[in-house]
């Protein structure tokens, strides 16, 4: 399916410099005012586009404002109000889980290093780099979504399937001064361009250099 070969580890340089010039300062999609709503946004996109994410949040940030409210949150409610988004029973759960981690432990404020942010309930690796890139620039590491995961193995950068191996071959291969644009790039590039079915590879600018070009339908 995917073609793992040198020619994409013999192009890194290439298609970091184009992936940056096409998305030059990528961001989130994810609709935010400030951390909280950042962090509570990423913990609800898992395995939910950002679009659907985006349709829940504004009423549920009315009624809860902050880690504080969200803490004494009732289960029953939060997980009305976030319904439309998959596995939302276990997601309400988390939200709630996370209020109260952060308001004990942390003060009411998000902790900005990766190893104190993923002891947040419903904060995993992924999220994590997500999190620190967006609100504070900081690159500890390379976002794998289900779109990193596909373009990483289609451009023959990893034949990994599993995204912390995935992330571990691309940390090795990607200069880390590029971590930051190449993880919300790749984003976008597969949200957008390298999409899981009929990619738009006429309008790729990797097209010239990607093993999988033209070849899936």
């Amino acid at each position: 399916m995917y073609n793992f070969s040198m020619s994409g580890l013999n192009n890194v340089d290439k298609i970091v410099k184009t992936l940056k010039k096409k998305y030059p300062s990528p961001r989130t999609e994810l609709i935010h005012e400030n951390e909280y709503q950042l962090a509570v946004a990423v913990m609800l996109s898992a395995q939910t586009t950002d679009k659907k994410v985006n349709q829940v949040t504004p009423q549920l940030f009315k009624k809860y404002p902050s880690w504080e409210s969200l803490a004494s949150a009732d289960l029953l409610d939060v997980q009305s109000l976030i319904k439309e988004v998959n596995f939302y029973k276990g997601k309400a759960e988390r939200l709630i889980q996370a209020g109260r981690v952060v308001t004990l432990n942390f003060g009411g404020v998000l902790p900005r290093n990766m190893e104190d942010l993923m002891k947040i309930p419903g904060v995993a690796r992924k999220s994590a780099n997500v999190i620190m890139q967006e609100l504070w620039g900081i690159a500890d590491g390379i976002v794998v979504d289900t779109h990193v995961k596909r373009v990483s193995n289609r451009l023959g950068l990893t034949k990994e399937q599993d995204p912390e191996k995935i992330e571990k071959d691309l940390m090795k291969i990607i200069p880390k001064r590029s971590w930051r644009n190449f993880s919300g790039a790749m984003v976008l590039h597969g949200r957008y361009i390298c999409t899981a079915k009929s990619p738009k590879c006429e309008e790729c600018p990797l097209n010239e250099i990607c093993p999988s070009a033209f070849k899936i339908n």
